[in-house]
């Protein structure tokens, strides 16, 4: 199994920034897919970025030229660069791993939360 930790969230005014970083306990070189996933109170829980194995992204159109997302095989971390924060950004993140054989993995999730 794999243990997903995250990190780096906090308040932060609109129009700020902060970087998640999501911790494996094994390597991740060959997760098949690793994402980001948000839940405001009283939302269900949405996608909002995405990265293959292979490198390819997928971002919510929400997002788009604002986060970017990244993994480091090296370190085993899974990041998510917010820029351009907004009060509707304000939910609860988790980090999310996929592995072909044996299925979805979740972190405990991260409260970003943003103020107008």
């Amino acid at each position: 199994q794999v243990q997903l930790v995250e990190s780096g969230g906090g308040l932060v005014q609109a129009g700020g920034s902060l970087r998640l970083s999501c911790a494996a306990s094994e390597s991740i070189f060959s997760i098949y897919v690793m994402g980001w996933y948000r839940q405001a109170p009283g939302k269900q829980r949405e996608l909002v970025a995405s990265i293959f194995s292979g490198g390819s992204t997928n971002y919510a159109d929400s997002v788009k030229g604002r986060f970017t997302i990244s993994r480091d095989n090296v370190k085993n971390t899974l990041y998510l660069q917010m820029n351009s924060l907004k009060p509707e950004d304000t939910a609860v993140y988790y980090c999310m791993a996929r592995k072909r054989t044996s299925g979805d993995y979740w972190g405990q999730g991260t409260q970003v939360t943003v103020s107008s």
